[in-house]
């Protein structure tokens, strides 16, 4: 039996809620039952955060793959990739903001201000914000080809929490540098598009 191109989208986009969705649930579940070890902030903290990582990395390798391997419908759960990152950088910033500093407003904007890798931090999340509020439909539509230019933000996006996650690692760096050089290949795949804009942005 052949399986459509729409079986194959709702199978892909079921997997990704799944395996998105199902991680981050039973996390708070080990941290209301005291299951995340001696220091379960620092384990929800960064659980969130290296997972907005990964599915930042998942959303942008969608149209390289979509291109070399001639499936133009995966750019069809890429959107979907993109709201599950917005929501894993969302519970991040929450995470610290509620368990960290037990919601210091003062506190939080001091860290903001005074810790560089807190403040590229935030810089990444209110763009993605950005790019996730606009990825309605009609918001996109409304938009028109000033849409494709804010989404481009994506790149920088990426370089942005790639810097701050190494910044945030005061040891055992080994693991930033391979998401440095993941995110590096990433942005080599866009060698062209990104000498385009750059050139646009400079002429």
């Amino acid at each position: 039996m052949k399986i459509s191109i729409k079986q194959k989208v709702l199978l892909l986009k079921l997997l990704i809620h799944i395996s998105a969705f199902l991680p981050l649930a039973y996390l708070y579940y080990q941290a209301l039952n005291d299951q995340l070890g001696a220091d379960p902030v620092q384990r929800v903290i960064h659980f969130t955060g290296i997972g907005a990582f990964n599915l930042l990395l998942l959303t942008l390798t969608v149209s390289p793959l979509a291109k070399y391997f001639k499936r133009g419908y995966l750019l069809q759960v890429r959107r979907l990739l993109g709201l599950y990152t917005f929501f894993y950088a969302l519970f991040h910033v929450l995470n610290f903001l509620a368990f960290d500093l037990q919601f210091a407003w003062g506190l939080f904007i001091g860290e903001v201000v005074k810790r560089p890798y807190i403040s590229i931090g935030m810089v990444a999340f209110l763009l993605l914000s950005a790019l996730a509020i606009t990825s309605l439909n009609s918001i996109k539509r409304k938009m028109g080809r000033s849409w494709q230019s804010l989404h481009n933000f994506s790149y920088l996006i990426l370089t942005l929490i790639a810097v701050h996650f190494y910044w945030s690692v005061k040891s055992e760096i080994l693991v930033p540098l391979f998401y440095g050089l993941l995110s590096f290949i990433i942005l080599l795949f866009r060698y062209k598009k990104l000498q385009q804009l750059f050139m646009r942005l400079f002429s």
